[in-house]
């Protein structure tokens, strides 16, 4: 079968694509912090270009397709980390393998949020498109945690739609997924929590279909977006979150 990449494949969402991946013949080489194929920090240029190396070291016919799937929370105390993390070692681990990716006509995934479009920082969400990663750096510190991931999540959907034509031309399709409220073993914690669980449940009772996702959900879709059959699918955010994004913003499509 092919051979995928991805990045962030140790716990939660990365893990249950990697495993759903791997279930159907394929090869996946992970790349994340601990507990990978190749461990990598991608909150460094140093650790993203490493990270690319070692990729296409381990892939030297090139790459059916690419995950991005790495990331931090609003919950991380570090609002530069989780900018170094979500947007910039996303972009720029797809840069460098953008070769590797043209060489078999790949794929990309990329993972966003349904929170992207309700950030409330244009301003830092352009800086990231800009690419002036130390300017970024300094912004995040002005602003909210949840305003930081929101507008990460946001840039990446955005710079994928952005760049979608030039790596079509080269034979490679970008798509993203944007999950809704996902539960994981960290979200279980929470739900459980005196102060937050009360307020998490009511926010998943409001979920449309009436259940919260599981990682399994999020891998289906990913699955899906990098199949051959989805061929004519480029360009695209898919909403995976029971249908919170249409209750959200009923009026945009």
């Amino acid at each position: 079968m092919g051979i995928y990449a991805m990045t962030g494949g140790a716990t939660g969402i990365g893990a249950a694509i990697k495993q759903r991946l791997r279930e159907e013949g394929n090869q996946v080489i992970v790349v994340d912090i601990k507990d990978a194929d190749i461990i990598a920090d991608l909150s460094s240029r140093a650790g993203r270009e490493a990270a690319v190396t070692a990729v296409r070291a381990a892939a030297a016919d090139g790459l059916d397709g690419l995950i991005t799937c790495a990331g931090l929370g609003s919950n991380v105390p570090n609002c530069p980390l989780i900018t170094q993390v979500n947007y910039f070692g996303t972009v720029e681990i797809i840069a460098g393998l953008k070769d590797s990716l043209a060489a078999k006509r790949g794929a990309i995934v990329l993972i966003s949020s349904n929170s992207a479009p309700m950030n409330r920082s244009p301003e830092f969400v352009d800086l990231l498109l800009s690419g002036n990663e130390a300017e970024a750096l300094r912004f995040s510190e002005t602003i909210a945690a949840q305003e930081v991931y929101s507008g990460t999540k946001q840039a990446v959907a955005r710079w994928m739609r952005r760049h979608v034509a030039d790596y079509a031309a080269v034979g490679i399709r970008m798509n993203a997924v944007a999950p809704g409220y996902t539960q994981t073993p960290m979200t279980e914690q929470v739900e459980k929590d005196p102060t937050y669980g009360a307020a998490i449940r009511e926010f998943m009772a409001s979920i449309p279909v009436g259940f919260p996702g599981k990682p399994e959900d999020q891998a289906a879709a990913t699955s899906f977006l990098l199949r051959p059959e989805s061929r004519f699918i480029c360009g695209s955010v898919l909403y995976v979150d029971g249908g919170h994004d249409a209750v959200f913003r009923p009026d945009q499509v």
